[in-house]
C-alpha cells in the first residue's frame, strides 16, 4: 500500500503599516441640522440610511495622532470639529508652494461673520504640524448640512437635503443632489451636475461648470470661466470679474450675464428676458424663441444675435465703432453709421 503524503502550506497575512496613517474612526451625529469643520483633508459626502449622520474619519500625516475630534452643539447645530493644535499646518496635497491663511476659533470653528480667532496658515510643504483628516460622510435624506473645509477637495454625490459647502481652497464636485446647493470657495474649480433645486455658487477664482439643473442658478466668480448646459430655471444670474461665459440649452424666465472681460456665447436659449453686459469681449447669442426684452452691452467686441423669424420688438442698436448689419426687415425710424432705431416684426418687446 502506497503512502499518501500531504504537504500543508502555511498562510501568512501581511498587513502593511503606512507611517502617519491611523485606522478609521466612526462618529455618529443626531439632529436635522449638522455641520463639519475640518482644516485639511478630502471630504466625500454620500447618501446614508438610518436616523444618524455617520462620519468616518481617517487621520493622516506624521502628526496625525495629535488631532482631536469633538462632536457637540455649535450655534444650535450639531457639529463635528477637528482640532489642530498648531497654527502652522502642512498638508502635502495642496502642492509645494501653495498656502492659505484663515482665522480659527478656540473651538475649531472658522469662516462665518467677523475675523475672530487665531491666524492659522496651511501650506503644501515646509515645517509645522503635518496632519489632515479625510472624511466620508453618510448623510440620510432631508438633512440641513454644512461643510466647512479650509483646504482640500470635496465631493457630494447622491444626497437629498439643503447642502452648503464653504471652502477655502480646493475643488468642489457635486452630482445628483435633490434640494438646494450652496457653494462658497476662495479658490478652486466647481463642477455641479444634476441638481433638482436652486444652486448658488460664489468663488474667488476658478472655473465653474453647471449642467442638468432644475432650479434657479446664481454664479458669482472673481475670475474664471463659467459653463452652463441644460439648465431649466426661473432665474439664471452669472457675474464674473473676468473669464468667458458659455451656455447651451438654457431655459429660464430671466437670464442675466455680467462679466468684466471675456466673451459670452449662449446657444439654444429660451428666455423672455435677457441681459448681457461685458466690459470687453464678443457676444454671440442664439435664441430659440421670441423675447420680451433683450439688452446687450459690450465695451469692445462684436455682437451677433441669431433669432427665429418671428422675432418682434422695438429695436435700437448703438455702436461706438464698427458697422451694423441685420437680416431682419426693419421699419427704420432713425439711421446713421453708428445708430439704428426701428421696429422688427410685430413690434412687441424691446
Amino acid at each position: 500500500m502506497g503512502r499518501s503524503v500531504w504537504t500543508g502550506l502555511a498562510a501568512l497575512t501581511l498587513m502593511a503599516v503606512v507611517p502617519g496613517v491611523q485606522a478609521q474612526e466612526t462618529h455618529r451625529i443626531s439632529g436635522d441640522e449638522v455641520a463639519i469643520y475640518n482644516l485639511a483633508g478630502h471630504v466625500e459626502v454620500v447618501r446614508g440610511s438610518g436616523s444618524e449622520v455617520v462620519v468616518r474619519v481617517s487621520r493622516g500625516g506624521a502628526d496625525a495622532e495629535r488631532l482631536e475630534v469633538q462632536v457637540g452643539d455649535v450655534g444650535g447645530r450639531q457639529a463635528l470639529r477637528v482640532l489642530y493644535p498648531d497654527d502652522q499646518i502642512v498638508y502635502p496635497e495642496m502642492g509645494r508652494g501653495s498656502r492659505t491663511t484663515l482665522r480659527v476659533r478656540a473651538d475649531g470653528t472658522f469662516f462665518g461673520e467677523g475675523s475672530q480667532g487665531d491666524r492659522v496658515e496651511i501650506r503644501g510643504s515646509g515645517s509645522g504640524l503635518e496632519a489632515w483628516a479625510d472624511m466620508r460622510v453618510e448623510l440620510p435624506p432631508g438633512r440641513d448640512f454644512l461643510l466647512h473645509l479650509a483646504a482640500g477637495d470635496s465631493e457630494i454625490t447622491g444626497v437629498s437635503g439643503d447642502i452648503g459647502v464653504d471652502a477655502g481652497s480646493g475643488s468642489v464636485v457635486a452630482d445628483d443632489v435633490t434640494g438646494s446647493l450652496m457653494v462658497d470657495t476662495g479658490s478652486g474649480s466647481v463642477d455641479v451636475t444634476n441638481v433638482g433645486g436652486p444652486v448658488m455658487i460664489d468663488t474667488g477664482s476658478g472655473s465653474t461648470s453647471v449642467s442638468g439643473i432644475r432650479g434657479d442658478v446664481t454664479v458669482d466668480t472673481g475670475s474664471g470661466s463659467v459653463s452652463l448646459d441644460g439648465v431649466e430655471a426661473g432665474v439664471v444670474d452669472v457675474d464674473t470679474g473676468s473669464g468667458w461665459v458659455r451656455g447651451k440649452g438654457v431655459r429660464s424666465g430671466f437670464v442675466r450675464v455680467d462679466t468684466g472681460s471675456g466673451s459670452v456665447e449662449l446657444d439654444e436659449m429660451s428666455a423672455p428676458e435677457i441681459e448681457v453686459d461685458t466690459g470687453s469681449g464678443t457676444v454671440d447669442l442664439t435664441l430659440l424663441v421670441d423675447v420680451e426684452r433683450l439688452e446687450v452691452d459690450t465695451g469692445s467686441g462684436s455682437v451677433t444675435i441669431r433669432a427665429p423669424a418671428d422675432l418682434g420688438g422695438q429695436l435700437e442698436i448703438d455702436t461706438g465703432s464698427g458697422g451694423i448689419d441685420t437680416d431682419f426687415p426693419v421699419q427704420v425710424r432713425s439711421m446713421r453709421r453708428d445708430l439704428l432705431q426701428g421696429v422688427i416684426g410685430d413690434g412687441r418687446g424691446e
